[in-house]
């Protein structure tokens, strides 16, 4: 008499794979079927936003007036690339928010290091190029990997 006995490591991976699989034709499913309409209406949401969030940024001042805008013009950005990747459901537009995620980190994280002087700036400009060149390497890198699935 031969016993089954199920391996839980491998039961959770199939349970995993499953439901990335079932998250990713939500996805899919949902990518392109926005009417020209929602599109135009969403677009115009986030341009409010956008507006709201930079005329909060007036209050403050100096280099936190600064990094408050980076972050909303950044956030505009991100949510553009997200709804026309909504809208037109193509692998590049897919492909765009990372980069255009990344931009937005780099410009933040470029403009919260004016606060500091000297090395210490140096060092910080320096990182946050570092993690900017990262995030778009990871990008191209997901491009090739999503190409080469296609083929």
């Amino acid at each position: 008499m031969m016993t089954l006995t199920l391996n839980p490591l491998n039961h959770r991976f199939k349970l995993l794979l499953i439901a990335a699989a079932t998250s990713l034709g939500s996805v899919a499913y949902a990518a392109g079927s926005m009417t020209h309409a929602e599109y135009s209406a969403k677009k115009d949401q986030i341009s409010a936003e956008y507006k709201a969030e930079k005329a909060a940024c007036d209050k403050l001042s100096g280099n936190e007036k600064d990094v408050c805008v980076e972050k909303a013009s950044g956030k505009e950005k991100v949510a553009k690339a997200e709804l026309e990747y909504r809208y037109t459901g193509k692998k590049s537009d897919a492909d765009k928010i990372a980069v255009e995620r990344a931009d937005a980190d780099y410009a933040v994280a470029k403009e919260m290091c004016d606060d500091r002087k000297g090395r210490d700036k140096d060092v910080c400009v320096a990182e946050a190029k570092a993690t900017h060149t990262k995030a778009l390497a990871d990008a191209k890198m997901n491009k090739k990997v999503g190409d080469a699935q296609k083929s």
